[in-house]
C-alpha cells in the first residue's frame, strides 16, 4: 500500500520516516518529496508497504500524532489522477525566474 504523509517537519529525511514506519512492519520505500528548485523539503512524503494490514496498524498509530515536532497526517495515498479535463492541461508554461538572479 503507498501511504501518503503531510505536515512533516522540513527536517524531516527519507531515512527517518522509513525507521517511523518500519516499526510497524516491511517498508518498500520512504522519500520525502523535494523541491527541484530549492532542495528543500515539500514537507510531505510517501511510503510504500508491501503488507496492508501492517500499512493500516501504521496509518491508524501515526496519524495526526506527534513526529519529530509536528502533527502528521498519515492516510492510504490516492492514484496520481489524469487531468484530461482540465482547461489548463495544454497551455504553454512561463519559464519560472529567480528574482535574485537579477
Amino acid at each position: 500500500m503507498n501511504i501518503f504523509i503531510a505536515k512533516l517537519n522540513p527536517r524531516t529525511t527519507s531515512e527517518s520516516l522509513e525507521e517511523a514506519f518500519s516499526q510497524y512492519g516491511e517498508v518498500s520505500s520512504a522519500k520525502v518529496i523535494m523541491d527541484r528548485e530549492t532542495n528543500r523539503s515539500k514537507c510531505f512524503g510517501f511510503v510504500e508497504m508491501p503488507d496492508d494490514n501492517e500499512a493500516w496498524d501504521a496509518i491508524n498509530a501515526l496519524n495526526e500524532n506527534e513526529f519529530e515536532g509536528n502533527n502528521i497526517v498519515v492516510k492510504k495515498a490516492r492514484p496520481k489522477e489524469e487531468n484530461s479535463n482540465n482547461r489548463f492541461d495544454n497551455r504553454p508554461r512561463r519559464p519560472r525566474f529567480n528574482r535574485d538572479q537579477y
